[in-house]
């Protein structure tokens, strides 16, 4: 047998219970062909010397947005900002020479790094000559615009009422000061989108070379194609036209933001009214390219205190959303994620508040009683306050929670300070939820924090903040665990427990090569850990150093 490549010289965690480390590799046709005795003495067409290096399952991020991200690597990067005087210099800086019609696109606001103040529509006016300016808040769930786009959406009409889930802000004198909320974005978007399918491509490509680098080999796009978080109603195309020309660099599963889903008329008995054309759902696909769950926004989110929550935050920025809200008539929601579960769809539910949590396992439980699924996983997305009495429930209905534990050390300390001392605890859980058996992935939400996958391991064992504050301490973990969850749990997750997240023969090539073993290191090490090599399918795609060589 003539192996395509063979990996020698390796410390390798396999992160399979049976057989835990190994030293060698063989790959033939994409898959793991053996290890060790197995396979060191056959002959291979390349061979990687990992020189003693630490060899692990590629890293799986469960949850990310990697056209946006893609799309923020060209735009104004507005994350470095402390103040707004600093984003209106950003944002005359950049709009300098261009003309008079073009749109000053900015991303990475964050009005906590500025003060707590939000830049204003009328000093954007000034700043940017009159262009037309969007500027993305880091959560996702808010941005603001100036005048001119205002002015084009209907919002400064007299009686412009605010859209159901979103908020037009306004200022002390009662005029839209710019800052748009939640489903409110949309009133921008529509003037700017769809993009190009070639544009989306491109930005997969850029985001999927980055993820190489930072050992990722494969990924959930969390929502394409409607609501505010699409890009174009046929955004499955980037994807493809991506995959074909070369340009995704690695394994992707997509999400269908439930938007998408329309009236089917099928037979009787099978109970599909609500889908996508030709019945397409969850696991169509391959591989490399796949269809994942429908995502479906409850509420919003923590930053924005828009998440819907049971006690107010402490601190709000309107006085009628102290609890936060949902982005829609929650008995409507609740259909919607009935009759896709019907249809046979994974569910997605985004809950960020306990408020929201509950009504995503009370949905969840009715579906369930409505049409008998048992080997389904629906997932929460962030599940960012989950209560105590929540938890059972979480392994009652085997959902899966999909939190991000790169927020903590982002947004650990304004989200803190929304929360409170009593609710910090309850957020962002990992040890309560994996103590009771609950698959938990590792993800990271990025573009709305930094991905990269080991320094967010380092954030579930440490769980500080920027200041170094304890968040949370009692849900820390071990690196295993933690190194676990980007890998096993993000596999099983995903629904591709059975291919893929460990290293054993007849799953997928899919790893990285790394200088030191997180679990050997020092926590405070874990982030700085260096990937030298990732192999997707056994191709290595990423090999800075030249580890890989023709046999």
């Amino acid at each position: 047998m003539l192996l395509d490549l063979l990996v020698r010289n390796a410390r390798i965690l396999t992160l399979d219970d049976d057989r835990p480390t190994a030293r060698t590799l063989g790959v033939l046709h994409g898959r793991i062909a053996g290890l060790d005795d197995d396979v060191e003495d056959l002959p291979a067409r390349r061979v990687l010397d990992a020189g003693g290096a630490t060899l692990v399952p590629g890293f799986n991020d469960a949850h990310c947005h990697t056209a946006w991200f893609g799309l923020t690597l060209a735009q104004l990067d507005l994350s470095k900002a402390r103040s707004v005087d600093e984003v209106y210099a950003a944002v005359a800086d950049h709009a300098e020479g261009m003309p008079p019609d073009a749109w000053v696109i900015g991303a990475g606001l964050d009005h906590h790094k500025l003060g707590g103040v939000q830049p204003h529509r009328d000093a954007l006016d000034r700043a940017a000559g009159g262009r037309l300016v969007w500027l993305k808040h880091t959560s996702g769930h808010a941005c603001v615009v100036n005048s001119p786009v205002l002015e084009t959406a209907g919002a400064l009409a007299d009686g412009f009422a605010d859209p159901t889930g979103g908020v037009v802000a306004r200022d002390a004198d009662g005029r839209p000061n710019g800052l748009l909320e939640e489903t409110a974005q949309q009133l921008v978007q529509r003037q700017v989108l769809p993009y190009p399918v070639a544009t989306l491509a491109d930005a997969i490509g850029a985001a999927t070379r980055h993820y190489l680098a930072e050992g990722i080999t494969s990924f959930t796009e969390a929502g394409i194609g409607g609501g505010w978080i699409g890009h174009s109603p046929v955004e499955l195309a980037a994807y493809q036209l991506a995959r074909d020309s070369g340009a995704l660099h690695t394994r992707a599963q997509v999400m269908a933001a439930s938007d998408v889903l329309h009236p089917l008329t099928a037979h009787a008995d099978d109970a599909i009214t609500l889908g996508l054309d030709l019945g397409m759902r969850t696991g169509f696909g391959d591989d490399r390219l796949s269809l994942g769950p429908v995502k479906i926004f409850l509420d919003g989110s923590l930053l924005g205190r828009t998440a819907a929550v049971t006690e107010p935050f402490c601190g709000c920025p309107h006085d009628t959303s102290a609890t936060g809200y949902f982005q829609g008539d929650p008995e409507a929601m609740a259909d919607t994620v009935v009759a896709a579960h019907r249809a046979g769809w994974t569910v997605a539910a985004h809950a960020i508040g306990d408020r929201a949590v509950d009504l995503a396992l009370d949905t969840f439980a009715r579906a369930q009683r409505a049409h008998s699924r048992p080997d389904v996983r629906h997932r929460i997305e962030h599940a960012g306050v989950v209560r105590p009495d929540q938890l059972a429930r979480f392994a009652e209905l085997r959902a899966v929670p999909v939190p991000q534990h790169n927020f903590l050390y982002a947004f650990g300390d304004a989200m803190a300070a929304a929360l409170g001392p009593e609710r910090t605890p309850w957020s962002y859980r990992l040890r309560s939820l994996l103590d009771l058996g609950i698959v938990v992935p590792g993800s990271s939400d990025r573009p709305v924090a930094p991905g990269a996958p080991l320094p967010a391991m380092q954030s579930m064992v440490e769980r500080l903040t920027e200041t170094g504050a304890a968040y949370g301490a009692d849900e820390s973990v071990t690196a295993l665990a933690a190194l676990r969850a980007w890998t096993v749990g993000s596999a099983h997750a995903t629904g591709y427990g059975d291919r893929k997240g460990v290293l054993r023969p007849g799953h997928l090539a899919d790893f990285t090569v790394l200088d030191a073993d997180p679990t050997r290191v020092s926590p405070d090490r874990i982030g700085a850990i260096r990937i030298l090599a990732t192999s997707v399918g056994g191709t290595v795609a990423h090999d800075p150093l030249g580890l890989t060589a023709s046999s």
